[in-house]
């Protein structure tokens, strides 16, 4: 069974009180672009990630999450002096700081800074189709024209709201030069 691979650039979720002092009291995401995850949204807000090398101007995605964290990849990691750990989304404990600065005010967050593990969303329905289960780590083919590859230590995360696709960040999809439609397919 093959499934839709999209590069996941990097972005942040925030909270509302975040949001509220990067962009001022009550403030709200406004919806430029759907995501292919059921409600999720490209905003058209975008804040100042800043390291001790660097900074980054990366968009919020929305809605708002119960905790604030920024997803980039290793290589913007590293463009900032960042030591951030790969993990998979919302496992921020112990990871690394940043200051954010949005055109109200900034957010020293000591911890929340990783790079996204690759995972596959899919529903506890296609899970058990492709024979995997929820958190299961499996390696993923890629075919494109000039770089095919497998993905290894790519986390399924199966939830009856999830829309069948996998997400690699930007340094994986240089790395198999997904450009386009690209599809994946677990293998054995």
């Amino acid at each position: 069974m093959k499934f839709l691979v999209e590069t996941s650039a990097r972005h942040a979720h925030v909270s509302q009180a975040d949001l509220e002092t990067l962009f001022g009291k009550g403030y709200q995401l406004t919806f430029r672009k759907a995501l292919s995850q059921p409600g999720q949204f490209a905003s058209n807000e975008k804040i100042t990630v800043s390291g001790p090398r660097g900074q980054l101007q990366v968009t919020i995605l929305g809605p708002a999450r119960k905790s604030t964290q920024v997803e980039l990849s290793m290589t913007e990691a590293r463009q900032l002096g960042l030591s951030a750990p790969v993990r998979e989304s919302g496992d921020t404990a112990g990871s690394a700081g940043c200051k954010l600065t949005g055109p109200e005010g900034e957010i020293e967050l000591k911890e929340g800074v990783i790079v996204a593990k690759r995972h596959i969303h899919m529903t506890p329905e296609e899970a058990e189709q492709m024979g995997v289960r929820d958190q299961q780590v499996v390696s993923v083919r890629l075919d494109t024209p000039n770089r095919s590859l497998v993905f290894g230590d790519t986390v399924v995360r199966a939830n009856p709201t999830y829309a069948l696709s996998m997400h690699i960040d930007t340094d994986e999809s240089n790395a198999a030069c997904a450009a386009g439609e690209v599809y994946g397919e677990i293998v054995r």
